[in-house]
C-alpha cells in the first residue's frame, strides 16, 4: 500500500477531471492564458490606458465583474471580424491594471475552473448567464452552436474548439435542457423566427422528448411566420412518439390554435379543416375531435387524398380509432373518390384497416384490400378487429375459386389460415404463390413448417435458388435438410439469406448448417464467409485450427466472450496496433486484467476510449481490472462511474462538490449490471441520496441521474421528488424494469397524488401512465376499464410476455367479457352445456389475460378456435397445471391421441406440452431433431419427463447414443442432462467439443457434469493446462471439476468461470478453493455463490469472497486482510444451480477491508 486513502482523497481533484474534460479536450481556458502570457509585461506597462477595442474594453470589465460567459461571447464576436494580435494581450492586461484590478495567475485560474465547472455541471447557471446576455451575445452564442461552419477558433496559439463544444452542450444531461429553455424563451424576441425554429429543432431532436411539458407548449410562440409554423410543425411531427399523451393533446391544441386563425368563417357548421391544415397537423390528425371530422368538406378532403403525400402522412397514423378512422372513410367517400377504386385504396395508409362497405364487393377488390392491409400490423391496438376484417375479405377473395388457385393474391391474410387449411395446399401452389409468402411476417411456427415441407417437396433439390427464395419461410427447413446440402450452395447461401433470418432458426438448425460447412471445407473459409451472431456457433475447438486469423477477418462478427478470449490473445500477440484489436468492440469481451494490467501508461489512457465506448460488452471483472488500473495510471482524471467498481469505501472519495460529475457518469451506466453485491449497491446509493440531499428539485435533477432514478429508495420517491419535477421522474421511472415492491407503492401513491383518482382520469392520462396500470387494485381498474377498455387492452397487449398481477389480468379479462358476445359450446357434452367459451376474438384480445378462463372454459372451447388459437395459448406463462392439462385433453379431442401428432402440431404445442405424462410423451413421434429442440424449448420438464423426450427420439430416429450429431446434442438441450453416466463416454467426442459452449448452458446434475467434463479432458487436455477462454467455453460442464483439481486451479483463471458454473460446485468441493482463489474470482462471481457454499466455508475464505464482492485488490493487500480477526455473516441466495441474487451480501469492517493500490 503505497499511500493511505485518506492521503490519496487529498490529491484526488475533480478540477484535473474537468481540466482533461473541458480544457484538454475544448481549451476554453483560453482567457486564463493568454492573460498568463503577457501579465507581467503588462503590469510594467508604463502607459497604462493603451487604446483598447471598444469590444475588448465590454470583454475586460464583464471578467472584472465575473460574468465569464458574456466574456467568451464578446471575444468570440471581436474575432469574427479581427485578427488577433499579440500586442492585444499586452494591451488587454494594461486595462486590468488601469482599473486597480490586482490578480494573481492562481486565483484567477481558480475563478475561471469553478465557472466553467459551473457551466457543464449546473446547467441552471448557464440558464441564468444566458438571460443576462444582450442581444449581440445571445446571436453569437446561437451561432457559435448551431449555425457557424467554423470547428475551431484560433487566438495566436491558443484553439477553442467550437465543433467540441456544441457536442459537449447538445450531450450534456441538463445542457440540452437549459439550451431548448433559452432559445423558447429569448430566441424569438432577438432573432428570425425561421433562425429560432431551425435551433429549436435541432435541440429536441437530440432530446430524450420530455422537454415538451404541457406547462412548456403553453408558452410556445402563437405569431409564427406561416414557413416558421410550418416548420416548427414538422419537427413536433418527428417527435410525436417521443412524447407523452398529454404533451401530444398539448401540441395539437397549439396547433389548431394557429390553424383557426387562419380560417375567417364565423360559421360553425363549417369546418376549419382543410386539406392543407390536415397535411400540417401530420399524426395529430388523430386527435381531431370525431364532430369536427363529419363537418370537413367533401372538397377539402378530396384535394387532401389526392395529395402525393397523403398516403404516406396516413401510414403513420398508429394510434387511430375506429371511431375517427370511419369518419375519415365516410368523409372520403363523400367526396368525388370511388372508394372500390383500386387507386383510391392505395391511398388510404392506415384507414384500410377499417375499411367498412363489403356488401357487393369483387373479389379482386377484396385481394387489393388484403394486400395495402399488409401494414395493419403496426396498429396500436384493435387487432382483433382487423383479423375479423381479413377473415372476411378472405372469404370473398376466394369466392368460387379454391385455396389453391387463390393462395397468392390473399397477402398477410394467408397467416389467418388453420394448419388444417394449409395441409390441403399442393405443392405446386406453394411454389407459385412462393414470392408472396415468403414476405409475410406473423406466422406460427407451425405454419412455417407445413409451408417450407409443401415448397421443398415441389422443388426436390434444395439448392441456394429456391432456399433464397424462401425468406420468412427458412425457419421451416429441417435441420437434416440443412445437413444434406450441397457445401458451395449452403456456402451462398449463409452469405445472403440466413444472415437476415437467421433469429429465426433454432439452434439445431444453426449448427447443422455450421457442422455440414465446417466438414466439407477449411476453418478458415467458414469463418470468412459467416457474418453476425451466427458466428458466436463456431466452436473453440474450431478456432484452434485456424492459425491465420486477423483483426479484419472479425469485424462484423458478434462473438462469445470465449471467443473473444481467445482471439484477443492471438490477435494481441500478432498484430503491432492496439487500435487494430480495440477498435474491433466485439474482441473487448476477450481483454483480461493480466493484459490491462500489462498496458504502458500512455497506451492504456490512450486507448481507453475503446472500453469506455463498449462499456456493455465488458464484465463487471473487467470493469473492476479497468479501474485500478486507471487509479495507478491517472487517478485524479479517473472517470466517476469508475469509482463504483472499486471497493465500497473510495465513494468517500467524492466531496459535495464533485457529485454532479459523479451522478452524471454513473447515470449513463446499468448499475444493476455492474455491481451485483447488494450491500454495496446500498453503499453506492446512500451516496447518490447523499449527492441529491434526499431529494429531486427539478427536471434538470432527472436529467442528471439518468438511469439512477431506478434506484431511488421508496422514501425519496415518497417525499424527495418535489411537484415540479414529479410528471418528468414519473415518466421516467416507467424505464426501470426492476422496480421493488415498496418502490413500485410509493410510484403509485405519487401518480395519484399528480393525476388524481382514477375517475377523473383523462384518455391521456390513462396512455401516460401505461405500464403502471398494474400498481392499481381491481377496483381502481374498473373504473379506467368502464371509461376506456381499449387502452386498458392495448396496455395489456405491450407486455405479452411478461407475468402481469392477476388482478390487472382479470381485469382485463373481465373488460373484454363485458364487450364480447357470449359464445356457447355446441359441444354435447353434459359437463360442457351452457359454458361460455373463449372465441377467436377472446383469445386475441385477451393475450396473457386469458390465464382467467377456467379449466373447464378451456377444455369445452370450439375445435376450430382451438386449431386457430393453440400456438398463441402455448405461450401464456400464467397458466396453471390443471389449465395445462385442459389443453392437453382438448388436443387429444382435436388431434386424436398423441401417436397420430405430427411434427407441426407438437411444436405448436408450446407450453401446454408440459401437462403430457411420460407415457404420452413415449407416443409421440420424435424422429425428428427439429420436433425435440421445439420441446427442450420449455425449461420445466421432471427428470422422467425429459427422460422419455430422449429415449424417444434415440428409438424414433434410430440413433444409437455414439451416432449422435453435434446438432442432435444441441437440439436435445436440457434433455440431454436425463442421459444416463455410463452413456456419456459413448457420446462423439469431435460431435461433443464443436457444441461444448451449448452443452455448457445446461443445469445438469453433478455426475453428469462430470461426466461431461472427463469427456472434453479428450479435446482441451488435462485441466490443469486449460486457460480462460477453455473454462469459459466450457460452462456449467467447469463445475463438474473434481475437489482436487479445482485446488491446483491458477487463481487468475477464476475469474474465467461463468456464473453458473460457480452456483453448479458443489458445497463439499466449493470448499476446497484456497482464500486467494476465492479472492480472485470476482465480484460476479462472487456475487452468484450460494448460501450452502457459504455456510462451508471458513473465515479466511469467507474474508477472501468478500474482498472479491467488494471489488477489492488481490495481492498484498488480501494477505493482510486476512488475518482481521472475524465477523458475523448474514447471506441468503438460492442453493440451486440456477441465479439468484437476492438476500444480503456479506459485509466485513472495515479494518477487514484493507486497500491498496
Amino acid at each position: 500500500m503505497d499511500e493511505d486513502l485518506s492521503t490519496a482523497s487529498s490529491k484526488f481533484y475533480w478540477l484535473d477531471l474537468l481540466n482533461r474534460i473541458m480544457f484538454s479536450e475544448l481549451r476554453i481556458y483560453f482567457l486564463l492564458l493568454f492573460l498568463m502570457g503577457h501579465s507581467v509585461a503588462a503590469l510594467r506597462s508604463p502607459n497604462s490606458r493603451q487604446d483598447l477595442h471598444p469590444l475588448l474594453q465590454k470583454m475586460a470589465e464583464e471578467i472584472i465583474e465575473g460574468r465569464y460567459l458574456n466574456a467568451l461571447l464578446d471575444l468570440i464576436q471581436f474575432q469574427s471580424s479581427n485578427v488577433w494580435t499579440s500586442d492585444l494581450s499586452q494591451r488587454l492586461m494594461a486595462y486590468f491594471h488601469s482599473r486597480n484590478v490586482a490578480f494573481t495567475v492562481s486565483s484567477l485560474q481558480a475563478t475561471m475552473e469553478n465557472y466553467l465547472e459551473n457551466l457543464l455541471y449546473q446547467p441552471q447557471k448557464l440558464l441564468a448567464d444566458f438571460r443576462h446576455t444582450d442581444d449581440q451575445q445571445f446571436r453569437t452564442a446561437m451561432k457559435c452552436l448551431f449555425e457557424d461552419k467554423k470547428s475551431r477558433l484560433e487566438l495566436d496559439d491558443i484553439v477553442i474548439d467550437l465543433e467540441g463544444i456544441q457536442n459537449l452542450a447538445l450531450q450534456t444531461p441538463g445542457v440540452n435542457r437549459t439550451l431548448f429553455l433559452i432559445t423558447l424563451e429569448k430566441c424569438f424576441l432577438v432573432m428570425s423566427s425561421i433562425e429560432c425554429v431551425d435551433i429549436l429543432g435541432r435541440v429536441l431532436r437530440v432530446s430524450p422528448g420530455n422537454f415538451l411539458q404541457p406547462e412548456i407548449i403553453g408558452n410556445l410562440p402563437r405569431n409564427l411566420q406561416e414557413d416558421s409554423f410550418k416548420n416548427l410543425s414538422s419537427v413536433f411531427k418527428d417527435l410525436y412518439d417521443k412524447t407523452s399523451a398529454h404533451s401530444q393533446r398539448a401540441l395539437y391544441s397549439w396547433m389548431t390554435q394557429i390553424l383557426q386563425k387562419s380560417v375567417n368563417s364565423t360559421d360553425d357548421s363549417i369546418s376549419w379543416v382543410s386539406a392543407e391544415n390536415l397535411w400540417i397537423l401530420g399524426r395529430y390528425m388523430v386527435h381531431l375531435p370525431f364532430e369536427e371530422i363529419t363537418k370537413i368538406s367533401p372538397v377539402e378532403i378530396g384535394l387532401f387524398i389526392s395529395y402525393d403525400n397523403a398516403t404516406k402522412q396516413l401510414d403513420t397514423v398508429y394510434d387511430i380509432t375506429p371511431k375517427l378512422a370511419h369518419a375519415f372513410l365516410e368523409r372520403i367517400n363523400s367526396s368525388s373518390f370511388d372508394m372500390r377504386n383500386i387507386s383510391t385504396i392505395h391511398r388510404l395508409g392506415l384507414l384500410v384497416c377499417f375499411y367498412g362497405d363489403l356488401e357487393e364487393l369483387e373479389a379482386t377488390v377484396a385481394q387489393v384490400l388484403l394486400h395495402q392491409m399488409i401494414k395493419c400490423n403496426q396498429l396500436r391496438g384493435f387487432q382483433a378487429d382487423v383479423q375479423k376484417l381479413k377473415a372476411e375479405l378472405l372469404d370473398i377473395a376466394m369466392e368460387n375459386q379454391t385455396l389453391n388457385d387463390t393462395l397468392g393474391s390473399l397477402s398477410d391474410a394467408v397467416v389467418g389460415l388453420t394448419s388444417s387449411q394449409l395441409e390441403t395446399l399442393s405443392p405446386e401452389a406453394v411454389h407459385n404463390a412462393i414470392s408472396t409468402l415468403n414476405q409475410v411476417s406473423g406466422w406460427t411456427k407451425s405454419q412455417v413448417i407445413i409451408l417450407s415441407t409443401k415448397y421443398l417437396t415441389h422443388e426436390k433439390v434444395i439448392s441456394f435458388y429456391n432456399v433464397s427464395q424462401m425468406g420468412a419461410l427458412l425457419a421451416g427447413i429441417s435441420t437434416q435438410a440443412f445437413y444434406s446440402m450441397d457445401p458451395k450452395e449452403l456456402s451462398h447461401v449463409i452469405k445472403g439469406t440466413i444472415s437476415q433470418h437467421i433469429s429465426d432458426l433454432s439452434p439445431a438448425q444453426q449448427q447443422g448448417i455450421l457442422s455440414k460447412m465446417l466438414e466439407a471445407s477449411d476453418v478458415s473459409s467458414t469463418v470468412m464467409d459467416i457474418q453476425g451472431v451466427f458466428f458466436k456457433e463456431v466452436s473453440l475447438f474450431d478456432l484452434w485450427k485456424e492459425p491465420g486469423f486477423n483483426s479484419t477477418v472479425v469485424k462484423e462478427k458478434e462473438l462469445r466472450k470465449s471467443q473473444a478470449l481467445f482471439l484477443y490473445d492471438f490477435l494481441s500477440r500478432t498484430t503491432r496496433k492496439p487500435d487494430d484489436v480495440l477498435s474491433v468492440g466485439q474482441l473487448v469481451k476477450g481483454i483480461t486484467c493480466q493484459q490491462i494490467e500489462s498496458m504502458s501508461s500512455d497506451s492504456f489512457l490512450t486507448h481507453f476510449k475503446y472500453f469506455e465506448n463498449n462499456l456493455h460488452l465488458l464484465s463487471p471483472y473487467q470493469v473492476n481490472c479497468l479501474a485500478w488500473k486507471y487509479w495507478k495510471e491517472s487517478r485524479s482524471s479517473l472517470p466517476p462511474f469508475l469509482l463504483s467498481a472499486l471497493p465500497a469505501r473510495y465513494l468517500e472519495l467524492v466531496s459535495t462538490s464533485q457529485c454532479v460529475p459523479f451522478l452524471i457518469s454513473l447515470g449513463k451506466i446499468r448499475l444493476n449490471d455492474l455491481i451485483l453485491d447488494s450491500h454495496k449497491k446500498n453503499s453506492i446509493i446512500r451516496k447518490i441520496q447523499q449527492c441529491l440531499n434526499d431529494s429531486i428539485t427539478d427536471e434538470y435533477d432527472i436529467d442528471i441521474i439518468g438511469n439512477l432514478i431506478c434506484h431511488l429508495p421508496p422514501a425519496i420517491i415518497q417525499s424527495g421528488i418535489h411537484p415540479r419535477a414529479l410528471a418528468t421522474a414519473m415518466d421516467r421511472l416507467k424505464s426501470c424494469t426492476s422496480l421493488s415492491p415498496e418502490q413500485k407503492a410509493e410510484v403509485k401513491l405519487r401518480l395519484l397524488e399528480l393525476h388524481g383518482l382514477p375517475q377523473n382520469w383523462t384518455a391521456e392520462t390513462t396512455k401516460d401512465i401505461g405500464p403502471f396500470l398494474v400498481l392499481f387494485s381491481r377496483d381502481e381498474l374498473s373504473v379506467i376499464a368502464a371509461k376506456f377498455p381499449d387502452l386498458l387492452q392495448q396496455t395489456a397487449s405491450k407486455m405479452v410476455g411478461t407475468q402481469l398481477p392477476k388482478e390487472f389480468l382479470w381485469t382485463v379479462f373481465e373488460s373484454i367479457q363485458n364487450t364480447s358476445k357470449n359464445v356457447y359450446t355446441s359441444d354435447p357434452r353434459d359437463e360442457c352445456r351452457g359454458i361460455t367459451i373463449p372465441s377467436s376474438d377472446d383469445i386475441l384480445k385477451l393475450a396473457e389475460a386469458n390465464a382467467c378462463w377456467s379449466p373447464q372454459e378451456l377444455l369445452c372451447m370450439e375445435e376450430d378456435t382451438f386449431i386457430k388459437n393453440v400456438e398463441m395459448l402455448g405461450t401464456i406463462l400464467s397458466f396453471s397445471q390443471s389449465q395445462l392439462m385442459a389443453l392437453k385433453e382438448k388436443a387429444k379431442q382435436v388431434w386424436n391421441v398423441p401417436s397420430y401428432w405430427k411434427n407441426h402440431h407438437i411444436v405448436s404445442l408450446g407450453r401446454i406440452a408440459l401437462a403430457l405424462n411420460e407415457n404420452e410423451l413415449k407416443q409421440l413421434d420424435l424422429s425428428s431433431i427439429d420436433t425435440v429442440t421445439s420441446l427442450s424449448q420449455q425449461t420445466e420438464w421432471t427428470l422422467g419427463q425429459a427422460s422419455a423426450i430422449l429415449r424417444g427420439f434415440l428409438e424414433d430416429s434410430g440413433h444409437q447414443i455414439q451416432e449422435l450429431k453435434s446438432f442432435d446434442l444441441v437440439g436435445l438441450g436440457t434433455n440431454l442432462c436425463a442421459i444416463n453416466i455410463n452413456e456419456v463416454p459413448l457420446i462423439s467426442i469431435p460431435e461433443f467439443s464443436t457444441v461444448a459452449a451449448r452443452i455448457g448452458t445446461l443445469f445438469c446434475s453433478t455426475p453428469i457434469l462430470g461426466a461431461f467434463k472427463r469427456k472434453v479432458e479428450a479435446v482441451f487436455g488435462d485441466p490443469t493446462e486449460w486457460s480462460s477462454s477453455v473454462i469459459w467455453e466450457l460452462g456449467t460442464i467447469a463445475a463438474g471439476l473434481t475437489k482436487e483439481e479445482l485446488r491446483m486451479l491458477n487463481k487468475d483463471l477464476m475469474p474465467y468461470f461463468q456464473p453458473s458454473a460457480i452456483k453448479c460446485i458443489p458445497e463439499k468441493i466449493f470448499k476446497e478453493l484456497s482464500p486467494e482463489q476465492i479472492s480472485s474470482m470476482g465480484p460476479e462471481n462472487a456475487a452468484w455463490v450460494t448460501e450452502p457454499q457459504r455456510r462451508h466455508l471458513n473465515m479466511l475464505q469467507l474474508q477472501s469472497l468478500q474482498l472479491a464482492l467488494d471489488g477489492a485488490k488481490t495481492s498484498s493487500q488480501q494477505e493482510a486482510s486476512l488475518n482481521m480477526g472475524t465477523t458475523s455473516i448474514t447471506h441468503s441466495p438460492s442453493s440451486d444451480c440456477a441465479p439468484v441474487f437476492s438476500g444480503f451480501s456479506l459485509w466485513l469492517y472495515w479494518p477487514m477491508l484493507i486497500l491498496l493500490q
